[in-house]
């Protein structure tokens, strides 16, 4: 049996794949794209930009995913939370997207 070298740790394949199960929904990518400005966001702003795909309770629920998860940080301002992106880099995954043809 060959020995082949890995390029990733079992732990790095494990965070990757945590993070691509957390946005693996297209609202949660809508969401992405939104706050790709960086301009924090409240729920409201979020989910009309995004339009009628989404409830505001079931916006809110993915928000908190991800940001329990780490692709979001927020930010209370009076009775708002507003939202951005922890780190642009997952942005990549729209270029990576554009890349496959997808």
């Amino acid at each position: 049996m060959k020995n082949t070298k890995r390029k990733f740790s079992v732990d790095t394949l494990q965070k990757v794949a945590k993070i691509l199960k957390t946005i693996a929904h297209p609202v949660k990518l809508e969401i992405l794209e939104v706050l790709e400005s960086d301009e924090p966001l409240d729920v409201t702003t979020i989910q009309q930009r995004i339009g009628l795909s989404c409830e505001v309770s079931m916006m809110s629920h993915h928000l908190n995913k991800m940001k329990d998860n780490g692709i979001l940080t927020s930010q209370k301002r009076g009775k708002q939370v507003y939202y951005r992106i922890a780190n642009r880099e997952i942005l990549k995954i729209f270029d990576c997207m554009e890349k496959c043809n997808i």
